[in-house]
């Protein structure tokens, strides 16, 4: 099994050399999965995987616009059209410096099992720019934003690709692009996720990753009798997930310790309260400022510089920053230190070691593709909406959020449950994603 593993590796290797982040998330799905096709004799020999691997479209484009100085300035943009097996493509826009085509390939590519596992009708899809909002005017966020949209509406549409927000992309650039969009068009369509209230938004959105990250850890701990109830939670992350995140799981009982940025994380041994964590949302939401800016309000904590969170103490982790965040120390730490679950905010947080390093110790670990997939599974919900020119309560796309991450938790048992009890929850996640995309493609000829 081993070489069939590496020989497939190789193949992808071949095509995809110079993109790390992609080959990580390959391999972590091929991994499992491949022992899974040699297993049933519908998958085995049609190279599906290997067709899940090559995106259906990956575009790039120019983005020119200018700046308050009057200064041209030039960034790249990318959409990747990864699998539209299942449904239209679905995932997120990022912005942000560090992104390129291995990125968001490897965002594109999770996102086809994420989407498959939420049981909604989407295909998956990733895309954004090199661009980076930060220390930019709400003028130059926008006229980059129209730039940007003025080239990738022709690739777009309700029943085509339906793009979201992601890092660097909130409800402000959504909103931008979203009123290009419509100019372009001239239509009203759910083209676009995450739109304001007023004007076509679902309620929960914002919440739904990182409350569907808590709800998925709750599932975890119900099965081994357990809850939040009186835990200390550690999270990475100051933005919408992490925030979310927190703001569940003190709903839940648990005293949450930690959250962080690139400039480092803090430390609140007395807890982030509800008041500490509405402070939180001002700071990075509307003063879009530091995170150690916290302990100027709240001087018994403390800013640790140019570190990740995982050193401090805790029974739960909620990685909600970014991708290979947490490393096989990290992990060994988080052990040591007797954290008994592991829940995906962010996509792909743990790097591959760090995730053997959880299995090798049996505790509950969930992969992003299962524990996050409450953010695209509440897109889907607004895309449902959407078409129906409806809009649900609060409490019915709550409820509806909850029984998805309850059917994914479900599946990822179905498929990850090992002889010995342990559930290994990267496995079930991998092989349920899979199943459902891998009998459409099939069905569908070889296209």
């Amino acid at each position: 099994m081993k070489e069939i593993i590496e020989g497939f590796m190789d193949l992808v290797k071949e095509r995809n050399g110079h993109e790390p982040e992609f080959l990580q998330a390959v391999e972590e799905v091929a991994e499992t999965v491949i022992p899974y096709i040699v297993q049933h004799d519908i998958y085995h020999g049609k190279n599906i995987l290997l067709r899940m691997a090559e995106p259906e479209r990956a575009i790039t484009f120019r983005v020119c616009w200018v700046d308050d100085s009057g200064e041209i300035q030039v960034n790249r943009g990318y959409r990747i059209q990864m699998n539209s097996a299942i449904g239209p493509y679905k995932g997120g826009l990022r912005f942000h410096p560090t992104v390129n085509m291995s990125i968001l390939k490897f965002l594109a590519f999770e996102q086809v099992f994420k989407n498959s596992l939420t049981t909604l009708p989407m295909g998956g899809g990733k895309g954004g720019s090199d661009f980076d909002p930060k220390g930019k005017s709400d003028n130059e966020i926008m006229r980059f934003c129209h730039a940007f949209m003025s080239e990738l509406f022709r690739h777009i549409g309700p029943n085509t690709d339906i793009p979201a927000g992601d890092i660097g992309v909130g409800a402000r650039e959504i909103g931008f692009l979203f009123g290009m969009y419509k100019k372009l068009r001239n239509e009203f369509t759910g083209v676009l996720t995450g739109k304001g209230m007023s004007w076509g938004g679902s309620l929960i959105r914002p919440e739904a990753t990182g409350y569907g990250t808590v709800y998925f850890a709750q599932n975890m701990l119900e099965v081994k009798g357990d809850s939040f109830e009186g835990k200390k939670v550690v999270i990475s992350g100051s933005g919408n997930v992490a925030q979310f995140a927190a703001e569940k799981a003190l709903q839940l009982g648990a005293k949450v310790l930690t959250l962080s940025d690139s400039s480092g994380y803090i430390y609140d041994e007395d807890g982030i309260d509800a008041d500490k964590l509405k402070y939180v949302m001002h700071l990075k939401n509307e003063e879009r400022g530091r995170i150690s800016e916290y302990v100027n309000e709240y001087p018994n904590a403390k800013f640790v510089k140019g570190k990740t969170p995982w050193e401090i103490k805790c029974d739960i982790a909620l990685p909600c920053a970014t991708q290979n965040e947490l490393n096989e120390e990290d992990a060994q730490t988080l052990i040591d230190n007797g954290c008994i679950c592991i829940s995906e905010g962010a996509n792909m947080p743990s790097t591959k070691e760090a995730v053997h390093t959880f299995h090798k110790a049996k505790i509950l670990f969930a992969p992003g593709k299962a524990s996050n997939a409450g953010g695209v599974a509440t897109s889907g919900l607004e895309m449902t909406q959407n078409s129906l020119r409806y809009k649900w309560t609060r409490e019915e796309v709550d409820n509806k959020l909850k029984e998805i991450m309850a059917d994914i938790h479900q599946s990822c048992i179905e498929y990850g449950t090992e002889e010995d009890g342990y559930i290994d929850y990267v496995k079930g996640a991998n092989i349920a994603g899979f199943v459902k995309v891998a009998d459409a493609m099939l069905a569908q000829g070889i296209v």
